[in-house]
């Protein structure tokens, strides 16, 4: 027997391709045991009522130890849930009184072919509903779980786990990632498919960053870890995506609402065929059909398949609001800098005010802006790396959000940042047409010398003139644009994407501020990079983070985050929501339809008990099915 329970669960694993956990073999194997020991009793108790028909009561008593065997859990389990009013334990209360009935009525060995015709079924079904793991754990597969590392007596090869901040490890061509790090050796193109949905590969060099769950094409490079496994980006994905199973919908608590009241209705129903038709079978069979399996999958199933679709395209769902909320916006704020632009600046002028050169403005601008991720920081550091101009390190650098950097070493101040900023700092900075170029303008301070102006340009996203134009078409009733740089820079972003409004020289608290007072008309759906707009994204209704890879702050402060920059993610997330509410609701009148007509066919016998166990199945199969349309129409997008 216990040979066979195992067969059974290894089955139920091997078909997944993943392990169960210990809760779930435990709970699997005690209802396939109940299930043998039952069939055991009900084959002993049909040949010893055949061999001796006159000794009814013993056969009887066989017949008893296998409805106990059987019925005790399924029992205690509908009185838990029917004292905790659980819904999620219709099934159990319905099925114990059904099994009740039989065994009063002298219909012994339909007691317990019903639990046992159920356990089976169930069994199939945790094969199919299992399914939705897949996805997950497909991507974990992703990781490397080894790694090799390099060490001053050579190579040797470790348990990823065993990796610390600041070791090296080497990652030959085809190997995966498995960690987050920094290549401080060699280029290659990295695979980052399972993570962005990009579909072509990225180049890396020295410098770059690259992430756990992504596979090196090409070329050899060595990394330097930067996150321990617990920490990295991949990890803190999974988890997630993990914890996403889960997911309620508030708006299909109308299910819920209905399960109390749909137990009574199918008691009722039950016992008026009992009464009408004076064929306690008949009502027997509407307890069994009327089993709400299609009920507990109204939501989850297609909010699994929506989940499926979104990141195979590299759009990280965290919480309910995707339904609840997303459909129902009407206003979709944007960020400037690196969510309706590129991000990827380049210096496009300068101006010396006390500077002696060129060279000194950059160099002095340098020495702060190493120690920042800002698109501006970043793109000054590129000029001087491809230039070969050297810069001083080494300051103590605190950066104000939105404002800019301060670096501090001995007696030396420098101040790198914009305009308002170095003017509310008592400085004054020239201005000669500095608002004539298309980006931002940072300005560098250095020991009360006002040593001149960067400018820097930015591209508009190919793509975001479409997506807001897409917008409006469906139906959001504005679009805005909040940005702390200058006034000329939004407008010119304006003009070329067809936003309906913009707003300038904002802090981040100033962007809070805008969402908090467009919230009072309107459902807002902010979308930025996660950093400088944290604040913004967690205050409005729904907030999208754009290219969160990597980025702890984007994941943490957003609702939804695109591992990727491809502004098309917003219209599509926005009507996978809508297919999935709407799905949701097809789910909940075919789930209850499908129930009504099963009832009404058992109530006038056309459908016996057994077959009941069998066919009170059909809403959940209807239901999956029509969940799956999710999959097929959203996944061939993009």
């Amino acid at each position: 027997m216990e040979n066979l329970t195992n067969t059974a669960v290894h089955l139920l694993e091997d078909s997944q391709g993943a392990d169960l956990t210990r809760r779930e073999k435990r709970k699997l194997s005690v209802e396939i045991t109940t299930a043998m020991i039952a069939l055991v009793c009900l084959v002993t108790g049909l040949l010893y009522k055949g061999i001796f028909p006159e000794q009814t009561a013993v056969a009887g008593l066989i017949y008893s130890v296998g409805v106990l065997v059987e019925g005790l859990p399924l029992l205690a389990t509908a009185i838990r849930g029917f004292l905790q009013r659980d819904v999620t334990n219709a099934m159990e209360i319905l099925v114990s009184i059904a099994v009740l009935a039989c065994y009063i009525t002298g219909q012994h060995e339909l007691a317990i072919l019903i639990p046992v015709v159920l356990s089976v079924v169930h069994f199939l079904e945790e094969r199919s509903i299992m399914g939705g793991r897949d996805a997950i754990e497909g991507l974990k597969q992703m990781q490397a779980t080894d790694a090799v590392l390099e060490t001053e007596d050579g190579e040797v090869t470790v348990e990823v786990q065993a990796l610390k901040r600041g070791d090296i490890i080497i990652v030959r061509p085809g190997m995966g990632l498995p960690i987050d790090g920094t290549v401080i050796w060699g280029n290659s193109n990295i695979d980052q498919k399972s993570l962005t949905g990009e579909p072509l590969p990225a180049a890396v060099t020295v410098g770059d960053t690259v992430y756990a769950g992504t596979t090196n094409l090409d070329g050899m490079i060595k990394i330097r870890v930067e996150k321990e496994y617990q920490d990295t980006s991949f990890t803190k994905i999974v988890s997630l995506l993990e914890e996403a199973q889960s997911i309620t919908v508030p708006e299909i608590r109308i299910v819920d609402r209905f399960m109390h009241y749909y137990i009574p209705l199918a008691l009722i129903v039950a016992a008026l065929t009992a009464l009408l038709s004076r064929n306690i079978s008949n009502a027997i069979a509407v307890l069994v059909v009327s089993c709400p399996c299609g009920h507990m999958l109204v939501s989850s199933a297609p909010m699994i398949a929506a989940l499926a679709v979104s990141t195979k395209r590299g759009i990280l769902i965290k919480n309910a609001k995707f339904v609840e909320q997303l459909t129902n916006i009407t206003t979709v704020i944007f960020d400037k800098t690196g969510t309706i632009t590129r991000g990827e600046l380049s210096i496009s002028g300068f101006y010396l005010q006390e500077a002696q050169s060129r060279e000194e403005l950059f160099a002095r601008g340098g020495c702060v802006a190493c120690s920042s991720m800002h698109p501006i920081s970043r793109s000054l550091m590129k000029t001087l790396e491809g230039e070969g101009i050297p810069y001083e390190e080494g300051f103590q650098v605190r950066e104000t959000a939105g404002k800019g950097l301060t670096g501090t070493r001995g007696g030396e101040e420098i101040l790198f940042g914009s305009r308002h900023w170095i003017e509310s700092l008592g400085y004054q900075p020239e201005d000669p047409h500095m608002d004539t170029g298309g980006g931002p303008a940072n300005w560098v301070v250095y020991n009360g010398r006002v040593l001149g102006c960067l400018m820097f340009d930015d591209s508009v996203r190919p793509e975001a003139e479409e997506v807001v134009s897409r917008l409006h078409e469906d139906g959001m009733e504005q679009t805005v644009l909040l940005t702390g740089d200058r006034e000329f820079a939004a407008r010119k972003v304006q003009r070329q994407t067809g936003i309906d409004q913009v707003y300038f020289h904002l802090l981040p608290e100033e962007k809070l501020e805008h969402v908090k007072r467009l919230r009072q008309d309107a459902h807002v759906l902010a979308v930025g990079d996660g950093i400088n707009d944290a604040l913004a994204l967690a205050e409005a209704d729904v907030g999208i983070a754009m290219g969160a890879m990597g980025s702890d702050v984007a994941i943490q402060s957003a609702d939804i985050a695109l591992m990727n920059n491809d502004l098309n993610n917003i219209p599509f997330v926005m009507s996978l929501a809508r297919s999935t509410k709407s799905i949701m609701y097809q789910n909940i009148g075919i789930a209850f339809s499908v129930s009504l007509i099963m009832m009404i066919l058992a109530a006038v016998g056309v459908i016996p008990a057994l077959a009941g166990a069998f066919l009170h199945n059909i809403g959940a199969f209807v239901i999956l099915i029509n969940s799956s349309r999710i999959l097929r129409d959203s996944g061939g997008e993009g």
